[in-house]
């Protein structure tokens, strides 16, 4: 049972993931459709990520009152009518508009679902569970390139359209199925529904658990209902200062190492390696998104048997180190020719192995288990809106910064026009991956098969995240 909930819950991620992905192939066309440079590209594709912000900045403290599977079931509602609208758009405003209004879905989501199955899972099945979320975001990443790539046209401009309509099926399989799955059991003891989250643990956990679950929910509820508030002021006190920094900053990292540039602009990133033509580049990005998929489902594999740090070191150094590969590649460039071409593609593969065997699942996964029961949902928003406005700032100034940092006489020509050369671009995003490695050893907690009830007590006694076990 805890397996069908956790996976329909998940498909908030495949939104979130065919939303990230469809973008990417529908760029070369809409921006030759409407005529845009890539500044307006790049404000095209970031007013999805704003949309998030606020999706995330609003949701949190409404997740809390009126719970998570209802917050959920809106998101599914809210992306549907945005795919809709994103498709149908007459308009570059108008497009800018509905990617704003679609990207307030995957804002919502991007807490909800994670902190909705955290909250459901037993402790020793959590981290599998809770990954499940960036599974299903590589599997939408994943279908969004097919999608693109069955209606590439280069003959018409306009095939960009149906990339679009296309992300209402993901959105009304979510609405469905969470139609039919039940609420948060922590939620519902802590909204004092207590026979009814008896039921869904005894549904999750069986009757002989359930007892056991119960009494630790209802003490640790107890303990927060006597000390504290649920707000924002609660956040900010000295003992939760921890679950703040983890939650802000493992966002950051996550983010700042430049993973959606290659999501979003991996056609674009594939033509400045040499690839010919828009559809040629979102076959080389279908290959990024199997990539993905397959070594998500290793870090689901691992992430409760080896644990969460020692997949974070593992992945930030592979992230660094093929980062730093990828930026020599393209700085010899037109020395390497046609070897550089492929050279590059495996570099970006390799990346992005290392990404989905590590922060990536481990960002969402550890943001919905720092954080006590009275502000979970607060917390999670918090960690999901830093999420949000460290994509739109990457997101944004990738071009800007392939412009600022290439190397004269390193530059890229595609029809004419000067591209620059991302080398400089990735070897800034190297330079964070070492910082994070760095504040990972001191800010990483290991939560694997401890309860977020432990996790809660922990934190109370002024433990540092790095002794947590």
């Amino acid at each position: 049972m805890i397996y069908v909930i956790a996976v329909i819950a998940a498909t908030g991620g495949l939104l979130f993931g065919f939303d990230t992905g469809v973008i990417s192939g529908a760029i070369p066309f809409f921006q030759k459709d409407f005529g845009l440079d890539n500044s307006m590209v790049e404000l095209v594709t970031s007013a999805g990520l704003v949309g998030a912000i606020l999706g995330a900045l609003f949701c949190g403290k409404i997740t809390d009152i009126l719970g998570r599977k209802v917050v959920i079931l809106a998101s599914a509602v809210i992306f549907t009518i945005g795919a809709l609208w994103s498709g149908f758009a007459p308009s570059i405003e108008q497009l800018i508009i509905a990617r704003l209004f679609l990207g307030i879905a995957i804002g919502v989501s991007s807490f909800a679902v994670p902190l909705y199955i955290a909250e459901i899972s037993p402790a020793n099945k959590r981290g599998s569970l809770v990954s499940m979320f960036q599974l299903m975001i590589t599997i939408g990443v994943l279908a969004s390139y097919l999608s693109d790539l069955m209606f590439a046209d280069e003959g018409d401009m306009s095939c960009w359209r149906p990339m679009f309509y296309i992300g209402v099926v993901p959105a009304l399989i979510l609405l469905i199925g969470m139609a039919f799955m039940p609420e948060s059991p922590r939620w519902l003891i802590s909204r004092g529904r207590d026979e009814e989250g008896k039921s869904v643990l005894a549904r999750i956990e069986g009757n002989e658990a359930m007892e056991d679950s119960y009494k630790t929910i209802k003490n640790e509820l107890i303990k927060s209902e006597k000390k504290d508030k649920s707000g924002i002021k609660e956040l900010m006190k000295p003992w939760l200062r921890n679950a703040v920094i983890i939650g802000v900053g493992i966002m950051f990292f996550q983010q700042f190492v430049g993973i959606n540039t290659v999501i979003y602009y991996s056609p674009k990133i594939f033509l400045m390696a040499g690839f010919d033509g828009a559809v040629s580049a979102i076959w080389a990005a279908v290959g990024v998104g199997v990539v993905n998929l397959l070594f998500t489902i290793v870090s689901v594999y691992f992430v409760d048997r080896l644990g969460r740090r020692k997949l974070y070191f593992t992945g930030l150094t592979g992230i660094f180190v093929s980062l730093l590969l990828l930026g020599i590649c393209f700085t010899h460039f037109s020395y390497l020719g046609e070897m550089g071409k492929w050279l590059s593609i495996i570099l970006v593969f390799v990346y992005v192995a290392f990404y989905a065997i590590s922060i990536g699942p481990l960002g969402w996964l550890i943001i919905s288990e720092v954080f006590p029961q009275k502000v979970r949902g607060l917390g999670s928003s918090l960690g999901s809106l830093s999420v949000w406005v460290f994509n739109t700032v990457v997101t944004f100034t990738f071009f800007k910064i392939v412009k600022a940092f290439t190397v004269e006489g390193t530059e890229i020509y595609l029809d004419g026009e000067n591209l620059g050369n991302p080398a400089g671009a990735f070897w800034f995003y190297a330079i964070v991956a070492l910082a994070a490695i760095i504040w990972g050893y001191f800010y990483v907690p290991e939560t694997k098969g401890v309860t977020l009830e432990k996790i809660e007590e922990y934190w109370r006694k002024g433990g540092k995240p790095r002794h947590l076990r």
